[in-house]
C-alpha cells in the first residue's frame, strides 16, 4: 500500500484495450482518482487571468500536471462521473513513487528544497500579491520550535498518517477474516 492521499476518496484502476487503425490491440492501465478542492487559497482573479485557474477540481489538477510535468499532464484528462470530479491518468513505470529511504540525508534535503521551490512557485503564480502575502504570513507565523513546518501542516500529516495506518490495518483485518 502506498501513499494516503486517496483515503476517503473514490479511486479506481482499470485496464483498457486500445485498438489501432489496423485493428491491433495494446493495453493501458489507468488510474481514476477523485479530485478534491485545494487547501491553498487562490486569488479570485486567477479564474479570469491570461492563464485562468479552472474552477473544476479535476481540470485544475490536470492543468497543474501539464504545467509542472508536461509528460505526466499529457497522459491525464479531467472527467465528471458519479456526480463528482475525477482525473484519469495512464499509469507508466516511471510513475512509481519515490521511497524516502532510497535517498541519503543530503539528497533528501536537496529534493525537498527543489520540490518546495517548484510547487511553491506554481502556487504563487495562482495568487494575487495580497493573497500571496497572507499565505506567506500564515506559513511563517505558525512555526514551532525546531520543527520547520507550520503546525497545521504537521497536524495534517500526522492525521493523514494515522488515517492511512488505521485504513490499512482495517483492510488487513478484513482480508484475514475473509481468508
Amino acid at each position: 500500500m502506498k501513499g494516503c492521499s486517496s483515503l476517503g476518496l473514490l479511486r479506481f484502476a482499470a485496464i483498457l484495450e486500445l485498438k489501432s487503425a489496423k485493428g491491433r490491440s495494446s493495453y493501458a492501465i489507468v488510474d481514476l482518482k477523485e479530485a478534491v478542492a485545494p487547501i491553498a487559497p487562490r486569488a479570485a482573479q486567477s479564474l479570469t487571468s491570461a492563464n485562468p485557474m479552472p474552477a473544476d477540481n479535476a481540470e485544475r489538477v490536470a492543468a497543474a500536471a501539464r504545467a509542472l510535468s508536461p509528460y505526466l499532464g499529457a497522459r491525464m484528462i479531467p472527467v465528471r462521473m458519479l456526480g463528482r470530479s475525477f482525473f484519469i491518468r495512464e499509469l507508466a513505470p516511471q510513475d512509481l513513487k519515490i521511497e524516502v529511504d532510497q535517498f541519503s540525508h543530503g539528497e533528501a534535503i536537496k529534493a525537498g528544497r527543489y520540490l518546495a521551490f517548484v510547487v511553491g512557485k506554481a502556487h504563487a503564480r495562482q495568487m494575487d500579491d495580497a493573497t500571496r502575502q497572507r499565505w506567506l504570513a500564515m506559513l511563517e507565523a505558525d512555526r514551532r520550535g525546531a520543527i520547520d513546518a507550520p503546525t497545521w501542516l504537521w497536524d495534517s500529516v500526522v492525521s493523514l498518517a494515522g488515517a492511512h495506518e488505521a485504513g490499512y490495518l482495517e483492510h488487513c483485518r478484513r482480508y484475514a477474516l475473509a481468508a
